[in-house]
């Protein structure tokens, strides 16, 4: 069963008149109420810090020399390469923050040095190589003539690559603004805001902002040469901001704030015009129009993302974001959102069996999850880590040991992501155990590492001891957090803009969460979402509308990755987003969590309570030990009669009828619903409340064979029973290869492809095998259409061994409310 996930509130305290009054100056249309509570709670309590945070003009921002001695020091290494003409490289990162910052460095210093002759730019494979300098691409830079190496996004405790560097005659400067070294490395400069006290403006700058800051002063270190002005960079800095979701306070807000701006004057540009043909091209794509911090982490760094988690290359990134040629842009927009829409499609394939994985994991006993294949493609994986991380509230690590038996592996290694939860310093767990990896690197709510494939066993036991012993008697659980309690009728476009006044937001500012309690959904259904090309990529979105007693007009949302069946109906409490569909032109709320309200109880038409502990009439005994609990010391084998016996008289079962027992997992609404119906006419059919027939849903978690074993035992079976002339039942053959008989009637049509003829006889079902020369060829698409059915049925059956109990229980009450 799924964790149950902890819902909280934000303590509110009411803020003075005065407050409400300053903020409502930005708010005119609405009271303010709202905006003030929020920024009250984010600690924004006077005139001053009010004015800097809503207006970017009113902030001061701090200079690039605050950097002190450092920042000096790059800029005379920088001066001489200028005055000498020497070769430099920019060396960045494949991620979006890393491909931003290479970016600006390539737009900055290419004011400054001639590009592509005496700069250049370096970005390692993700695939084939690793974050941080390596020697293999020093030696390319070093062939090349290179004599400074500018790293952007990395490089802080590449020691040993840098000593290298330097032996071949190459300095480096270092921006980065990951974890610091033990010691200062021998470089030319290394500008890190991390060697700033935590307090300061510029302290959580991330790699694009702080390879901003290095041009910033070169630029007023060397006036009256650069063509384009420095604002022109502030664009492709909130990008990399917002999608590195780095804490958006201080200086970073800033950057972000007048980033965006930029981003949205150019975008309303002709095409033509734009200074950024490859970032609007990228935003009519995503169909944002980049006026909104979402545009960027929902549009923009996802895109950016997905090239190197697919391709491993991702240089071409820095052309699509710098190129003016229109023609150009588009192809590499193209090629982009084609990485995007396949990176969609693996990351839903990673998750689907990284879920059957949890099923087989006691969560109770795990503090740090770690899960191993060697199928996963590692471009994916800190995407999946960080959903169940969010859904377990533990940290998760998943490694890839792909490609680590080959041959030319002299040391097999997994390769992998780890993403934190409930404040976890995720780095620190991860280096604690430095002596089992390879490498790793990265900060405390993200990492990546490689180890030994023989070292992940120990690995992991180590890591969960190291945070059991740190947390003590604490609990770690999933954990949703509201910040206001709102309702149906608060709900539009006053409220939206009273909220747009914390944008950006991210990390420090998290987006306002909205707690509705008491409400319904209406209309709702769901669809999976195609790709931009109109290729289905399997994602889910229910669309539904909301309602409560506030109003008598609906309001529109969506829930993003689950089914139209999961929304509870009756009453309900929910946590939700409002945001603005810029495609369909309206105000929506996106659904976070929902829960079947805790005021409220379902109630049948004939009176017969269906809410739950109170005399249910469903029980809730998947995956309970029933065999020990229920049966006393008796056989496990017992006959269904002496289950029903012995379960009449349990103190599980608090009515005197015997609760009829389901023990197979469903693969759809309608099977339950069959056993729903029959227990509903029991009652209505029973004289008293105390004669109200339960059902018991017993079935354990499904132990899913793979597909495509199922198809080959399938196969087997069929060639044994025509080779011996043996009969079987259909019974049997459903018993002996575990699926549904609907999924069964797919694989015996794709058997008749191979050859096969199959009659019925009485009950029995024989099998004739005649194969021929090209049954193989032609079996092949059937075999797929099975293999997809029977994928299909495992989802389901997966689906209804951890649905909620209280989304049946509202099932039934809908189902009887109707009948």
């Amino acid at each position: 069963m799924p964790e149950q996930q902890q819902w909280t509130i934000t303590a509110t305290e009411q803020p003075p008149e005065w407050f409400i009054q300053a903020v409502k100056q930005y708010t005119p249309a609405s009271s303010g109420l709202y905006a003030a509570q929020l920024f009250w709670q984010r600690g924004i309590k006077n005139d001053q810090q009010l004015t800097a945070f809503i207006n970017y003009k009113a902030y001061q921002p701090a200079s690039a020399f605050e950097f002190g001695q450092e920042i000096h020091l790059a800029i005379a290494r920088l001066q001489q390469a200028y005055n000498t003409k020497e070769k430099i490289a920019i060396w960045g990162d494949f991620d979006a923050d890393g491909i931003t910052a290479t970016s600006v460095l390539w737009d900055g210093l290419g004011q400054f040095f001639a590009q592509n002759t005496q700069l250049i730019y370096y970005i390692p494979n993700r695939l084939k190589e690793s974050h941080g300098l390596n020697h293999q691409g020093i030696d390319n830079l070093a062939k090349q003539g290179c004599k400074l190496i500018v790293t952007c996004d990395t490089g802080s405790t590449n020691l040993e690559e840098i000593i290298y560097a330097k032996q071949l005659g190459i300095d480096v400067i270092v921006t980065d603004h990951h974890t610091l070294p033990t010691e200062r490395p021998p470089v030319a400069a290394i500008i890190n805001p991390r060697y700033l006290l935590r307090e300061h403006q510029l302290f959580h700058l991330s790699g694009v902002a702080v390879a901003y800051k290095l041009v910033e002063a070169l630029y007023h270190i060397l006036p009256n040469i650069a063509k384009y002005p420095l604002e022109d960079l502030l664009d492709l800095v909130a990008v990399g901001l917002i999608a590195d979701l780095v804490q958006l306070s201080g200086d970073c807000r800033y950057l972000a704030q007048m980033g965006i701006q930029r981003l949205q004057e150019d975008f309303k540009l002709p095409v033509a015009a734009r200074r950024r043909p490859g970032v609007g091209r990228l935003l009519e794509l995503c169909q944002k129009s980049g006026d909104r911090p979402t545009d960027i982490s929902f549009g923009l760094g996802p895109r950016i993302n997905a090239v190197s988690r697919i391709q491993g290359d991702a240089s071409f990134c820095v052309e699509l974001l710098t190129s003016r040629d229109v023609k150009r842009c588009n192809e590499l927009a193209e090629v982009t959102e084609l990485a995007n829409a396949r990176r969609k499609s693996l990351q839903k394939d990673v998750q689907a069996q990284v879920a059957q994985k949890l099923t087989q994991l006691d969560l109770s006993t795990t503090s740090v999850i770690v899960l191993e294949d060697g199928q996963w493609p590692a471009g994916v994986l800190g995407l999946v880590a960080g959903q169940v991380a969010q859904e377990t509230g533990r940290p998760t690590i998943l490694l890839s040991t792909e490609g680590s038996g080959e041959d030319s592996t002299p040391t097999p290694l997994a390769r992998g992501s780890a993403r934190s939860v409930n404040s976890v310093d995720l780095y620190q767990l991860v280096k604690d155990q430095a002596h089992l990896l390879h490498r790793f690197g990265g900060h405390p709510f993200a990492a990546g590492l490689s180890l030994l494939v023989e070292n992940i066993p120990l690995f992991t036991a180590a890591i969960n001891q190291q945070l059991r012993q740190s947390l003590g008697s604490t609990t770690l659980t999933p954990t949703v957090q509201a910040d206001l309690t709102v309702t149906v009728a608060d709900l539009g476009k006053e409220l939206f803009l009273e909220l747009k006044l914390l944008e950006p937001c991210g990390m420090g500012n998290p987006v306002p969460k909205l707690l509705i309690q008491n409400c319904w959904f209406e209309n709702s259904w769901h669809r999976n979402q195609q790709d931009w090309q109109g290729k289905k990529v399997q994602y889910i979105k229910t669309e539904f509308d909301i309602r409560d007693d506030s109003s008598r007009s609906a309001f529109p949302g969506l829930w993003w990755g689950h089914y139209k069946d999961e929304l509870p109906i009756g009453r309900c409490d929910c946590i939700a987003e409002l945001d603005y569909n810029t495609f369909k032109k309206r105000y929506e709320i996106r659904l976070i969590a929902v829960r079947p309200s805790v005021n409220s109880a379902l109630t049948t038409r004939n009176g017969l309570n269906l809410s739950y502990p109170l005399t249910p009439l469903i029980l809730d005994w998947r995956n309970f030990p029933t065999t020990s609990a229920y049966l006393g010391s008796g056989s496990i084998e017992r006959s269904r009669d002496a289950r029903h016996k012995s379960l009449s008289t349990s103190p599980y079962s608090p009515l005197p009828t015997p609760p009829l027992l389901l023990e197979d997992c469903p693969t759809n609404w309608d099977d339950l619903r069959m056993w729903l119906r029959r227990c509903l006419t029991i009652s209505r059919s029973a004289s008293g409340l105390d004669n109200q027939q339960q059902l018991a849903i017993a079935w354990s978690k499904p132990n899913h064979q793979p597909p495509k074993e199922i198809w080959l035992t399938l196969v087997g079976i069929a060639k044994y029973l025509s080779r011996t002339n043996q009969l079987v039942t259909r019974v049997q053959l459903l018993e002996k290869i575990g699926i549904s008989d609907q999924t069964l009637l797919v694989g015996i049509k794709a058997l008749k492809y191979l050859g096969f003829t199959v009659k019925l006889q009485d009950r029995y079902l024989q099998f004739t095998w005649n194969p021929t020369d090209n049954a193989e060829n032609l079996a092949d698409a059937a075999a797929t259409r099975f293999l997809a059915a029977v994928r299909e049925e495992q989802f389901q059956r997966q689906y209804f061994a951890e649905v909620p109990l209280s989304t049946i229980v509202a099932i039934a009450s809908y189902d009887n409310n109707h009948s």
